[in-house]
């Protein structure tokens, strides 16, 4: 989760979300490298006397800080690409999570199990329960397997939100009157938080997403003794 003066990305539980951060870490590389040396040739020009006469017309290295910055941005294009195609990959999901999104709560239901559904409040903090996380714990966590391919339908019943785990790289509108779809492939147990991205209303700080992740054979108990 995020916690104060983490300016960073949380740490990737998906597979997705460390490629997100492979990419990052990548661009950056690059913008580092741009600016060193703009700043360099900028500060050789401001301290120095030298005229070329001929630089208005110089067609050479007119071409030459054409295609270098051309080449660069092929360097940025293709992973870019490469992370676009994955985010919309779906591969034989084994489990169907539909969220929808309501003024000011979530709901959730298990569409390949029967009466699997229920809504999820934010729990007020109370001081005297200082393991509760402030405006992120919720009353009913979303149970998920881990190392297992997931499918999240997101829709919502009122105006627009946005379904958001940072650490797990999802991110998707949820939008009335339509089915929004992308995929989870959580990699560690654990609990992830995560909350509405979408301003959508006076109670829109306060509709927070929760999913905890555990192995298959506790997630088979936790639905057998649900429904």
């Amino acid at each position: 989760m995020a916690t104060w003066f983490n300016f960073n990305f949380q740490n990737g539980a998906s597979p997705l979300m460390e490629q997100i951060i492979f990419f990052h870490d990548h661009t950056m590389i690059i913008l580092i490298m741009i600016t060193i040396l703009v700043s360099y040739l900028m500060t050789n020009l401001f301290f120095n006397k030298y005229i070329n006469r001929y630089l208005l017309e110089g067609q050479m290295i007119e071409l030459i800080w054409t295609i270098i910055p051309a080449i660069t941005l092929i360097f940025i294009a293709f992973p870019s690409l490469r992370l676009l195609y994955l985010l919309d990959e779906l591969n034989n999901p084994l489990i169907t999570l539909k969220s929808i999104g309501h003024q000011w709560y979530w709901s959730y239901e298990y569409s390949d199990f029967n009466n699997v559904e229920f809504d999820s409040y934010m729990i007020q903090y109370e001081k005297k329960n200082p393991e509760n996380f402030r405006l992120l714990d919720v009353d009913n966590r979303v149970v998920l397997p881990m190392n297992n391919q997931i499918r999240v339908m997101v829709t919502a019943t009122d105006v627009i939100h946005s379904w958001t785990i940072p650490s797990l790289g999802v991110k998707i509108d949820a939008n009335p009157g339509r089915l929004n779809q992308t995929n989870m492939f959580i990699n560690r147990p654990g609990i992830f938080f995560g909350q509405c991205s979408e301003i959508c209303g006076a109670n829109h700080s306060f509709m927070p997403i929760m999913i905890e992740s555990i192995n298959i054979k506790n997630f088979i108990n936790w639905i057998n003794n649900y429904s």
